[in-house]
């Protein structure tokens, strides 16, 4: 799955979000959410396949975390587009 389109889902969004605090249980995601749990399930199958979140079996629980190399991604993506916004505001700046 791509990467953006995985991140076009709201739900997966904030799932990111909230997992680029600290690492989480499914069952934990799923109590944040008004879905069904097989659904958030589905969610972050899409999320694994897209490569942003990686997760480890402990006992009877799956804990997900972000990527590293998709925290890497997602800081550079945001550094390239927080300068664009800046030299956008530098030209819409009234002189």
């Amino acid at each position: 799955m791509d990467v953006f389109a995985a991140l076009g889902d709201p739900t997966r969004r904030h799932i990111i979000e909230m997992l680029a605090r600290h690492e989480l249980s499914a069952s934990r995601i799923g109590d944040k959410f008004p879905v069904s749990h097989s659904a958030i399930s589905q969610h972050l199958r899409v999320l694994r396949e897209a490569k942003l979140v990686d997760m480890e079996k402990k006992a009877q629980k799956r804990i997900y975390k972000i990527n590293p190399k998709a925290k890497d991604w997602i800081k550079k993506m945001m550094q390239l587009w927080n300068e664009r916004f800046d030299r956008l505001d530098k030209i819409l700046k009234p002189a």
